[in-house]
């Protein structure tokens, strides 16, 4: 195996200790760079701002490394750079990129940064694999909400806070978002900026798509899942199974036979 088709294979895998160890760290460190964030907001000492400004640099050096090694070892270059993965990691680096990571402007790109998480979301993760369907499309739906929040109250947060008293701290931003998304609409908190109402109306019209959208799915899967029989793979753990089936459609093991004679019976 080749160096470039080794550091491919690490930068995805996570069953190798390997693997699993960078896939961690850098889930690690799109945390802790949005925790950056969020302190950032709120009043604090010299010290400890300049050795946060220190920490996310070094963060954000590691991220530049990352997507230029993922560009160098893709296989089709021009396919993985308009690739959804690849435009989240070129977003959250752009200031860095440009030189001028400090531009007020630019800095907005930093609450992009959360989305990296899309790659870790699926059936099989970093934390472990997600048994059922109906678990992946759950997740898929709580990190479609916190992305929601987080990214929207962090570009409301920066194009108002300046100008807008009420946005004093990134958890104001989050408090207008939550209260808009669920239609409470208190109106303690509202934007004075145009871009910070387009900002508003286009988080709307993002939770109106994405979340019925993904609960359709979610119900259509249950629906699905009623007509299976519970049986359990031995190797997986996949818990449903089509009532024919006799392998089982994640991982290929034969399923106990016993159990799905007698549930034939039952069901006839």
């Amino acid at each position: 195996m080749s160096l470039p088709e080794k550091i491919a294979f690490y930068l995805e895998d996570i069953e190798t200790l390997i693997g699993r160890g960078i896939n961690l760290f850098i889930t690690g460190l799109v945390l802790t760079s949005s925790a950056i964030f969020v302190i950032e907001t709120y009043q604090t000492s010299p010290p400890l701002r300049e050795q946060l400004n220190i920490l996310e640099t070094g963060i954000l050096i590691v991220f530049v490394v990352e997507y230029l090694l993922r560009f160098w070892v893709a296989q089709n270059k021009v396919k993985y750079f308009f690739s959804l993965y690849s435009i989240v990691d070129l977003v959250a680096i752009l200031p860095f990129l440009l030189g001028a990571a400090n531009v007020g402007f630019l800095r907005i790109f930093r609450w992009f940064r959360i989305l990296r998480l899309i790659r870790f979301i699926g059936g099989k993760t970093i934390f472990g694999y997600v048994s059922s369907e109906d678990s992946a499309i759950f997740t898929r739906i709580l990190f479609t909400l916190f992305s929601i929040v987080f990214v929207y109250s962090g570009l409301i947060y920066q194009v108002e806070h300046s100008v807008n008293p009420k946005y004093g701290t990134f958890l104001d931003a989050v408090y207008f978002s939550v209260s808009t998304i669920t239609t409470a609409g208190l109106g303690d908190i509202t934007p004075i900026t145009q871009i910070g109402r387009f900002l508003t109306v286009l988080m709307m019209v993002t939770g109106i798509v994405l979340i019925p959208w993904q609960l359709g799915d979610l119900v259509k899967r249950l629906v699905k899942t009623a007509a299976q029989t519970e049986i359990a793979c031995s190797n997986c753990g996949l818990s449903f199974h089509d009532s024919d089936a006799q392998f089982c459609k994640v991982c290929g093991s034969s399923l106990p036979t016993e159990k799905l004679l007698e549930d034939r019976q039952q069901t006839q």
